[in-house]
């Protein structure tokens, strides 16, 4: 008889391997279940701590109708709110070949630049426009967010600054709300005071380190700020400029009248409002600072046939070499946003959004003229896009008459308001405009008339004079073919998910299906402005408060923030929730945070910035956190104690036993314990840190919750607290909390969000248990196999690891010469991206398989791993030469194979180390990439085709 009910088939095609394949591994490993196995992983103590409650899972269509009917409870109004958020066009064909192109959105940040050129050039084009527009020589490839990059100039310049002797930060009263209170909340506990101010009226400007400005200001005027410059400069200050990209078209730019750092959103290139996020911030500053600037550095450098290739440089990631010296923990940018930003500026080029630009602000300039016939006068003299207006008596009855009329407008006070204009604004959104203002009878200005006569309000002495985008690559992808074309071309030069498995240790490269997907680019979620009033987004408001309480069932925590928009603003978040904890029971001095050795390098610099000093405690020879020793610090430091930061399963990769009796000893000493919820993806459903002692944990939603990397962002790292905790969870000006803000926008990366709900409705409590079951399977069945070839570094107690293991490639190093880098490279001649390289041990490689991943594709990992193995033995004995062989040489380029061939090995073993890949070969475009070179010759921006030609 046939079946007519709703079958959910989705657990399935998340999960990789099919039953017989499970029974297949599962023997291997001398196991009769997946419950057995998982109660040997488990250890005893935290065994029934689950408390995944969760319904049974939906299928596709039965979630999407779901998420679509909680869409549909979004009102879509005309946004004129501005306050650094813009509606925009995302041309279509950059919305469908990137944004929406599982080349893109699947792909890892590029630490393996020979498959990342793609996504290096794309980002390469973002710093050249971002350097172009800021006037600035230097900018990096993304931060997080507006309000965090401000917030990273504000600690780059007290780094930087000769003033020594100030503790305090101007920032202007004209910049935007949300990045004021994110200054606030990182100067805090970093001991340093925000003065905010009006720029024009300060008298001793040598009380300060350094200096924000807002350019065009917040509220629409645009300052002359040169003289001002010159007065902070005078006093040893430094000044950072927060600049709208598309003014600067045809403004004056900020490194001209010069600014030290120039910081903003790229978020009107083409990137949709999204209720506040992802959006790539920009970070620009002087060629003289660039080895103190946060975030990641696309370089040029040469490969070893001497041909340009890009890469990262410099390695700006601080926090993992300075660790507790660090200053900031930008480990995640936006790199799927900034090459959407970046292919905004190459699809128009420079002609296209200099006319963009003049277009917003005629329309802006015949708005303004329009209002002050209608009674309305602009407080600006000069303007860009956006107006102040005094409206008295009137303002509230405006607000609700225009949202009569859907359309929102800037609340700023009783006695005003504020609009904005963008690029999607035509000559009806400005009648409207007028419609709105005019009172009963007045007749409406003529736009025709207007549009003939009205000047521009650009200020003379600050239009643009020097030329944008002279670059080739600005200049020639202008129509819809040869954009698709390029985008292509990149995208073929990349190894992403879309390809093959990403076996990344710690970095949990899993599927990330298109139901999941498909939500993020409904206009309803996308066409919101993060704050609008609440009523309009009573279906964000649904779709978060459900994915925290299933965040909650799946960690046994009691209230979420989903607030942090990356995985370090998490942690950061939970540590300021601690600090804040004990500053409320009067415990102000409890500063001390304990961390294993073992750490991820984000851990002690968030701890730094949390102001709290790091102690360090050992871990044994098995990898475990050294209890004895861990006992004895809580002890030594227990009037001082904060807090204990410690990852689970553990950065090695392994369920520690004594996880429980680890966080009793901190609780006696009165502190607090954040669990790194960074490998939560062996946990869900098995164990809840909320359960077994954790005080708050951060999620990676981009890894356990199947947001995708998109090239190394975006990210979503909420915060998952116990009760006592909660009321210290970020705030927002525009939530009940008001203090605390850490990031730009009240539910930071919010339209991302869905793809996570998505996930956990579809898989449901049972679903998503056997998700982490099938990771820790999955890791194991890749252990067994490569034990007798590679050392395992550490195992728990039975002899197991969790969802990942770490090879040991040290011993292979001695004995051959061959490193853990021509190990990495080799593996691309095989097709596959690397594993976690040197992390957390150096000389090792860290697999994670993730549950995603089908049997025959472990296999083809293993047998690649396998084959490398056969080809270092061949070294070690001599039929290999140790210094011209497969894997020296690696990556082997499709050109190396048509040109000369003097290497002692064939062809074939170079490029076809295995049958399979005669029927499907991925080519990377250039061979191993000179790190060195790079970094002597640091280029930053395109280069000139002589250059080029040069290399």
């Amino acid at each position: 008889m046939t079946d007519l009910t709703t079958r959910n088939e989705f657990i399935a095609r998340h999960i990789g391997p099919r039953e017989a394949d499970i029974a297949a591994m599962l023997q291997h490993l001398g196991y009769d279940s997946l419950e057995a196995l998982t109660a040997s992983v488990i250890p005893d103590s935290i065994k029934g701590t689950s408390v995944l409650n969760l319904p049974e899972g939906l299928s596709e269509a039965d979630a999407l109708a779901e998420i679509k009917a909680i869409a549909g409870r979004n009102q879509l109004f005309t946004q004129h709110i501005g306050q650094g958020y813009y509606p925009c066009h995302t041309p279509a064909p950059i919305l469908r070949n990137l944004l929406e192109n599982p080349a893109w959105y699947t792909a890892y940040t590029p630490y393996q630049p020979e498959i990342s050129q793609g996504r290096l050039e794309a980002l390469l084009n973002f710093q050249t426009l971002i350097s172009d527009l800021t006037g600035l020589p230097i900018a990096n490839a993304s931060l997080l967010d507006e309000g965090t990059a401000a917030a990273e100039a504000m600690t780059f310049c007290k780094r930087l600054s000769k003033n020594k002797a100030s503790n305090t930060f101007f920032a202007s009263k004209h910049c935007h709300p949300q990045t004021l209170d994110v200054l606030r909340t990182r100067a805090e506990p970093l001991g340093i005071e925000v003065v905010v101010g009006d720029e024009r009226q300060i008298d001793d400007v040598s009380a300060y380190f350094g200096a924000l400005l807002q350019y065009p200001a917040s509220n629409g005027d645009i300052f002359d700020y040169r003289a001002l410059t010159e007065r902070f400069h005078a006093a040893n200050a430094l000044v950072a400029v927060a600049a709208d990209l598309l003014a600067l078209t045809l403004l004056s730019a900020p490194g001209e009248f010069g600014a030290d750092v120039a910081i903003g959103s790229a978020q009107r290139f083409g990137v949709p409002l999204g209720f506040g996020g992802p959006h790539a911030a920009y970070f620009a500053t002087r060629d003289a600072f660039k080895r103190d600037m946060p975030g990641r550095l696309v370089g040029v450098s040469i490969d070893r046939f001497g041909k340009p290739a890009y890469r990262l440089a410099m390695q700006t990631r601080e926090q993992h070499i300075r660790r507790e010296k660090a200053t900031s923990n930008i480990c995640t940018a936006q790199v799927l946003l900034a090459n959407i930003a970046s292919m905004y500026a190459v699809y128009h080029g420079p002609a296209g959004l200099t006319r963009i630009a003049r277009r917003v602000h005629r329309l802006t300039a015949i708005l303004a003229q329009g209002l002050a016939k209608l009674g309305y006068s602009a407080e600006q003299v000069h303007f860009f896009d956006t107006l102040t207006l005094t409206t008295g008596a009137r303002t509230a009855q405006l607000h609700a008459q225009a949202r009569a009329m859907r359309i929102n407008l800037r609340e700023i006070d009783g006695e005003h308001l504020g609009l904005s204009l963008d690029e999607t604004t035509d000559q009806a959104g400005v009648e409207r405009l007028w419609e709105l203002f005019a009172e009963p009878g007045q007749s409406l200005p003529d736009f025709a008339e207007l549009a003939k006569n009205v000047a521009d309000r650009l200020p003379e002495a600050l239009l643009r004079q020097s030329a944008i985008l002279q670059h080739p690559v600005f200049n020639r992808y202008h129509s819809e073919t040869e954009l698709m074309r390029y985008m292509r071309k990149l995208a073929d030069k990349d190894l992403a998910l879309d390809r093959s498995m990403i076996p990344l240790g710690s970095c949990t490269m899993k599927l990330n299906a298109a139901s999941e997907m498909l939500p993020i680019t409904w206009a309803e979620f996308g066409n919101l402005h993060p704050f609008a009033p609440a009523e309009q987004s009573q279906g964000y408001q649904q779709l978060t408060a459900e994915l925290e309480a299933m965040l909650c069932a799946a960690t046994g925590y009691d209230a979420v923030s989903l607030q942090p928009n990356a995985g370090s603003q998490g942690e950061y978040a939970g540590l300021l929730a601690i600090r804040a904890y004990h500053h409320s029971r009067g415990d102000h001095q409890r500063d001390i945070c304990l961390i294993p050795s073992s750490a991820h390098g984000t851990n002690p610099a968030t701890a730094n910035m949390a102001g709290m000093r790091v102690v360090v405690v050992g871990c044994d020879a098995r990898g475990n956190v050294d209890i004895d020793d861990l006992r004895a610090k809580a002890a030594e430091h227990q009037a001082r104690l904060a807090a204990l930061m410690i990852t689970y399963p553990s950065t090695h990769g392994v369920f520690e036993e004594g996880i429980r009796e680890i966080c009793a000893i901190i609780h006696d000493h009165g502190g607090q314990v954040y669990i790194d919820g960074a490998n939560m993806n062996a946990m869900v459903g098995l164990c809840a840190p909320g359960k077994f002692g954790g005080d708050v944990s951060h999620l990676n939603l981009h890894k356990t919750f199947c947001i995708p990397h998109g090239g190394g962002g975006p990210g979503v790292g909420p915060i998952g607290v116990k009760s006592h905790l909660a009321p210290f969870l970020p705030g927002h000006g525009h939530m009940a909390r008001k203090e605390g803000a850490v990031s730009a926008a009240p539910f930071g990366s919010a339209s991302i969000l869905p793809i996570s709900w998505m996930y956990m409705k579809m898989m449901g409590g049972e679903g998503l248990k056997r998700a982490s079951q099938l990771a820790i399977l999955n890791a194991n069945y890749i252990a067994r196999r490569l034990e007798e070839h590679y050392p395992v570094l550490y195992t728990g107690g039975n002899g197991l690891v969790a969802h990942e293991c770490i090879l040991d490639i040290r011993p292979l190093k001695d004995t051959s010469g061959i490193s853990v880098d021509d190990v990495a490279k080799r593996l691309i001649d095989f097709g596959f991206h690397a594993p976690t390289m040197s992390f957390p041990v150096a000389g090792t490689l860290m697999i994670e398989p993730t549950e995603s991943e089908s049997k025959e594709e472990l296999d083809r990992f293993i047998d690649a791993m396998i084959a490398i193995r056969q080809e270092i033995h061949a070294v070690e004995n001599g039929a290999l030469d140790k210094d011209d062989n497969p894997l020296k040489n690696a990556p082997h380029t499709a050109a190396e194979l048509v040109g000369e061939w003097s290497h002692p090995y064939s062809r074939e073993q170079a490029v076809y180390p295995a049958a399979s890949l005669v029927d499907g070969k991925y080519w990377p475009p250039v061979g191993r990439i000179d790190n060195v070179y790079g970094d002597r010759n640091l280029v930053c921006a395109c280069p000139s085709i002589e250059a080029y030609q040069d290399a």
